[in-house]
């Protein structure tokens, strides 16, 4: 888990020092669509050639125009701080091209955390990942894992199950999804930026060990995708396998 415990600390970090407000993209966006777009609307800015709103609206509604186009049109639309600019988007993400839907999606996102900070007179962050979010909590993918030769039974289950809710809703944070393999439990759950990821998954695994010590200390978390349970045990083989080449 030390890679985004990294990721949760540097965000803490700049929360820390960022005197405005921040968003938190609430819908779930693939994170190579996110990174095209904020890449694609940072060189639209640093051009600083803003077209008149009304012709962009007008580009955006024509049959004429292609994708890559609609695609420029709703970056160059974002980065205007006008109600007009941002009604166009929502009104065209109500019906988009299907596959300009995550692209819509993040332009008016970009574009309610512009007008806000022009309303509000204040700084404000768009703060978004692969999973999304909800209010200031983000949704992360997690992979609580049996102990080495052991599997999960309906007690190690429930224990699991009981412990999640009961430390989740001690921290402020929302179990919305579990599912178990024999030997892992797949979850996915919203968590408050200012929240301690290691200190709430150390303090799960703790509890739970109390009922039979069947835990594994490492965790999987994760708030780019959900992985699919091949995935998750592919992952672990591998792990399995190093383990034991490292001991040999």
């Amino acid at each position: 888990m030390e890679q985004e415990e990294n990721i949760f600390e540097k965000i803490q970090e700049l929360l820390g020092n960022f005197k405005g407000n921040y968003s938190v993209l609430q819908e779930q966006v693939d994170i190579d669509v996110q990174l095209e777009y904020f890449e694609s609307s940072k060189k639209v800015k640093k051009s600083k050639s803003q077209k008149d709103p009304l012709i962009l609206i007008d580009k955006l509604n024509s049959l004429n125009s292609n994708l890559d186009q609609k695609k420029n049109i709703l970056i160059q639309l974002a980065s205007v701080d006008q109600v007009e600019a941002y009604r166009a988007i929502e009104t065209y993400l109500k019906n988009p091209d299907p596959e300009l839907k995550d692209w819509a999606t993040l332009a008016m996102q970009e574009s309610r955390v512009l007008l806000e900070s022009s309303f509000l007179d204040e700084n404000q962050v768009l703060i978004s990942t692969g999973l999304g979010g909800k209010g200031s909590k983000l949704r992360y993918f997690i992979v609580l894992i049996a102990k080495t030769g052991m599997v999960f039974e309906d007690l190690h289950k429930k224990v699991i199950s009981s412990e999640l809710n009961f430390i989740f809703q001690k921290h402020q944070s929302e179990l919305e999804e579990i599912e178990f393999s024999d030997r892992f439990a797949a979850v996915k759950a919203l968590i408050p930026l200012k929240e301690s990821l290691n200190g709430i998954f150390t303090e799960i695994i703790d509890e739970c060990n109390q009922f039979g010590n069947f835990l594994h200390s490492n965790v999987i978390v994760t708030n780019v995708k959900v992985l699919t349970f091949d995935e998750i045990s592919d992952y672990l083989i591998r792990e399995e396998e190093s383990y034991k080449s490292g001991e040999n």
